[in-house]
């Protein structure tokens, strides 16, 4: 099992899975995720996502009733200090012309371009497709845990 190499500092762009498998304990994921939490809770890393991350959380549990589940969500992504990045007119704007000019569908282009409005240092996924985005410093989660 490989290793999440994380920079002592900076801003980490979260893609939905790590959100998931974190709240779901993943047994694939969860463990290789623990050093990721540690420096964001102790101040070392900022974390940070697209307001998108929430609608797309939210969907399955409050499609089964799963209002616990909901609650965990809700209070990792709206109660601590990650920071949920808007969705401007410009987001989606440059999300289109990613749309137009790749094969990425329209929630990733909204990930990929709202990273990349922060400058982030790496941009944590399991979705290969997001190598396609120029300048995303994308980190593989499947690939780390292949390593």
């Amino acid at each position: 099992m490989g290793q999440l190499i994380l920079p002592t500092s900076g801003t980490i762009y979260i893609d939905t899975s790590v959100v998931i498998y974190t709240i779901e304990g993943n047994p694939d994921y969860y463990y290789l995720l623990q050093p990721l939490w540690s420096k964001f809770y102790t101040g070392e890393i900022q974390i940070v996502s697209s307001e998108l991350i929430l609608m797309e959380v939210l969907v399955v549990p409050l499609r089964n009733g799963n209002n616990s589940l909901v609650a965990d969500y809700e209070q990792l992504l709206l109660s601590s200090q990650m920071q949920l990045i808007p969705i401007s007119q410009s987001v989606l704007r440059q999300s289109a012309n990613l749309r137009a000019t790749t094969s990425i569908k329209t929630p990733d282009a909204i990930h990929a371009v709202t990273a990349l409005s922060v400058s982030c240092n790496q941009f944590i996924t399991n979705d290969k497709g997001f190598r396609n985005v120029s300048g995303l410093p994308v980190v593989i989660l499947s690939e780390v845990l292949a390593s």
